[in-house]
């Protein structure tokens, strides 16, 4: 497995295992820790969660894989995000869906996290959403409180934009490592509000989540989402590829920006399959097939 370098002593493997549906995969801790094993051994040892996943519990249920074997806290790479304040039963005095990314809310949720996680540090922590509400100088005084205390080693940012990327930076005293934005054949936003653009110039490596757009691209629901299912479907059989996600992952890997795509799979045979698309050898024409398809025509 490749790993990409975002700072001269913090890599993370090209493929990054998402952890967003845990609650979902109906594993016990002996189950999820032989699947956690399994894709350590595929050499993907970046995990990406965040506080709200699974109504808060995805990063405590992660964190009994320690607790059977606290070795395996040393072979990986820890990404959460925080930020986002969800409805919820453990948080009765919500009234509404919102936003906090101040101080007290940032140290408040890494410190639940750490325990959730039965660690006692995160190697990424990202601000999961642009916050309208942002005071930037109060979300890089947590940061480095977060930094000197030993508690987060690395930080960045979630659906950003470039502009809100910079405002952040410029507050924070150290470098903002990743931004994690939606990339796929599916929606093409981040090619074209000139995140990619952004994120290159900067030298920065970004997080590519929902890949597969959710697994909506095997059954579209419109005319956009038939065209690039059928043109995946032409080129994998061009390439001799079976299945279509494959094509998806190779697709991403392509473009320049070093694009980290996430993989959201409860199965590590399906896992595997995106590490096989490392090696697809995905021509620049194919590759304009299938953005030409989700763009609806030929590039001009």
């Amino acid at each position: 497995m490749v790993n990409v370098k975002l700072t001269e002593d913090f890599h993370m493997s090209r493929i990054v295992r998402g952890m967003w549906r845990l609650d979902e995969w109906d594993l016990n801790d002996q189950q999820l820790l032989k699947n956690v094993e399994e894709t350590l051994d595929m050499g993907i040892n970046t995990f990406d969660h965040a506080d709200v996943y699974g109504d808060y519990s995805c990063e405590q249920l992660f964190g009994q894989v320690f607790n059977l074997k606290p070795g395996l806290r040393k072979r990986m790479q820890l990404v959460t995000k925080c930020g986002i304040k969800m409805l919820s039963s453990k948080y009765p005095q919500r009234k509404l869906k919102h936003y906090d990314t101040g101080y007290d809310h940032i140290i408040s949720s890494v410190e639940q996290s750490l325990q959730n996680f039965n660690t006692d540090y995160i190697d990424l922590l990202l601000i999961h959403r642009p916050d309208p509400l942002m005071d930037p100088a109060s979300t890089a005084r947590a940061f480095e409180q977060l930094a000197r205390d030993g508690k987060v080693l690395h930080f960045g940012v979630s659906n950003f934009t470039p502009r809100q990327f910079e405002m952040l930076n410029a507050f924070y005293s150290g470098e903002l490592v990743t931004n994690q934005i939606e990339v796929s054949p599916y929606n093409l936003e981040n090619f074209q509000n000139h995140n990619l653009e952004f994120l290159m110039k900067e030298g920065i490596s970004p997080m590519g989540w929902s890949p597969l757009s959710g697994g909506d691209i095997y059954q579209p629901s419109d005319q956009k989402g038939m065209r690039v299912k059928k043109q995946l479907e032409d080129v994998a059989r061009e390439l001799g590829v079976d299945g279509i996600d494959k094509v998806i992952y190779a697709w991403i890997l392509r473009h320049p920006a070093g694009i980290l795509p996430i993989t959201g799979t409860a199965k590590t045979s399906r896992v595997q399959r995106a590490v096989d698309a490392l090696n697809i050898p995905l021509t620049r024409e194919q590759w304009f097939k299938i953005y030409s398809a989700s763009l609806g025509a030929d590039v001009p």
